[in-house]
């Protein structure tokens, strides 16, 4: 069985940074392609970046600039570097990702982090 744990979540000023990860644990060969969402409170969730197995990446316009996706295939683990925080950026964010198990990619779900970010 395997899990993504997200963690890095927090209240900062504006303006301010935050690192969140998203590791997979557990039986895995590894993941493949990652996607960092988010839901704000009271909106639907939206796609704000992603990170192909070798390393391409797409953001949304809102964070372009701002945030920046990244892996470390050795230990398993996608990180999503915010800087420039903004209230805007309020939101329950969450990691998606195809998870190597047993010679099969795996559709995961972490279970989230909150990011606030106050006015």
């Amino acid at each position: 069985q395997v899990q993504l744990v997200e963690s890095g979540g927090g209240l900062v000023q504006p303006g301010g940074s935050l690192r969140l990860s998203c590791a997979a644990s557990g039986s895995t060969g590894g993941i493949g392609a990652v996607d960092w969402h988010r839901q704000p409170p009271g909106k639907q969730r939206e796609l704000v970046a992603t990170i192909s197995s070798g390393g391409s990446t797409n953001y949304v316009d809102s964070v372009k600039g701002r945030f920046i996706i990244s892996r470390d295939n050795a230990k398993n683990t996608v990180y999503l570097q915010m800087v420039s925080l903004k209230p805007e950026d309020t939101a329950v964010y969450y990691c998606n990702a195809l998870v190597l198990f047993r010679g099969k990619y795996i559709n995961s779900w972490g279970q989230g982090t909150q990011v606030t970010v106050p006015s």
